[in-house]
């Protein structure tokens, strides 16, 4: 079995929306308010991994569906983008959606949805995995549909007899409905405490 790399490096591939969505059931948060770096360096922190590389993939609604999700967006990316984080964008369509309520009443709710991101991660992550870019993917998503990546990326590993390891980082706590990292992969479960260590000082909500 091949032996662990004297030094490991590390690629942070980030689903902006389920890490979105999972901060907010888990810690009440009302907007993607992390500072994707600072997460991505902690995790490598703790685990005495090097981080060469963040990637970040999000939905973004058009200007005409949402202004002021589009703003937002276009705000916190380009930020990013400066300072040298990967971004990835995909077009968020709404739609109505029936939402059922606890006493059985159902009402229509515009509801986002992204096509795509989940497809150009998994592609990204296989792709740098065949070139020998890193040694740890660290997938910041819960999203089950990625547990075939991990899986191909052991078999990847056993090709190029090296070692090579997959891991999902998300939010937790007690209470959170969904505390299941992706499937073949070793979670990494995020608290309150540090999570908030990680927390963007600006608020892109205001931009204009």
């Amino acid at each position: 079995m091949p032996c662990e790399p004297p030094t490991m490096r590390a690629i942070a591939f980030v689903d902006g929306q389920n890490l979105y969505h999972a901060a907010r059931e888990t810690f009440g948060y009302t907007y993607p308010n992390y500072d994707i770096n600072a997460l991505a360096r902690m995790v490598c922190l703790e685990h005495e991994w090097l981080l060469v590389q963040t990637r970040f993939y999000t939905g973004v609604p058009d200007m005409s569906d949402n202004a002021r999700w589009n703003r937002f967006w276009s705000a916190k990316l380009l930020m990013m983008s400066r300072q040298g984080i990967y971004t990835c964008c995909r077009p968020l369509r709404y739609r109505n959606k029936l939402v059922k309520l606890p006493d059985g009443s159902e009402y229509s709710a515009l509801a986002g949805e992204e096509k795509g991101i989940d497809v150009r991660i998994a592609i990204d992550v296989i792709r740098m995995a065949h070139r020998k870019e890193y040694d740890v993917a660290i997938l910041f998503s819960q999203d089950q549909d990625l547990s075939e990546v991990a899986k191909e990326l052991r078999v990847i590993a056993r090709e190029q007899n090296r070692w090579m390891k997959v891991a999902s980082a998300f939010p937790a706590s007690i209470t959170s409905r969904n505390r299941r990292g992706v499937e073949a992969t070793d979670w990494i479960r995020i608290d309150k405490i540090a999570y908030d260590s990680c927390l963007d000082p600006r608020d892109y909500r205001l931009f204009r």
